[in-house]
């Protein structure tokens, strides 16, 4: 893909909108919309908290890290990441390699709002 920004990529905190945003925003620049999460969880066949339980999130790192050098060559997609995918470095240099990178913030009174009765996030437990 060379220096062409393709796709576009939201990162940002848990409950910060990425997968909401992402979908409405795939739908208005008419194209596929993938995230990640969701990704990995069809990939495997288990909800993130079990890989969690069982890999711990070193496991679920590597797991998120596959998926995105996956979604990183389908060109002109929009990705919602998982809220941590900025901490690994490989995972920052994927980014800004080809992508269009937006990064949505919200207060933090509205990122508990949104999050506090979640059940499928296993760094909030």
């Amino acid at each position: 893909m060379g220096n062409q920004l393709t796709n576009v990529v939201l990162v940002g905190p848990m409950g910060s909108g990425k997968t909401s945003v992402g979908r409405r925003l795939a739908c208005v620049l008419k194209r596929d919309f993938f995230d990640s999460d969701f990704e990995i969880i069809a990939r495997t066949g288990v909800a993130i908290d079990h890989i969690f339980d069982v890999e711990g999130e070193e496991g679920f790192r590597q797991r998120e890290t596959q998926v995105l050098k996956d979604l990183c060559e389908i060109p002109n997609i929009v990705i919602a990441t998982g809220g941590g995918i900025v901490i690994k470095e490989e995972n920052r240099t994927l980014l800004k390699r080809d992508s269009f990178v937006v990064y949505l913030s919200s207060s933090i009174a509205q990122l508990v709002k949104r999050t506090a009765n979640s059940k499928s996030r296993p760094l909030l437990e």
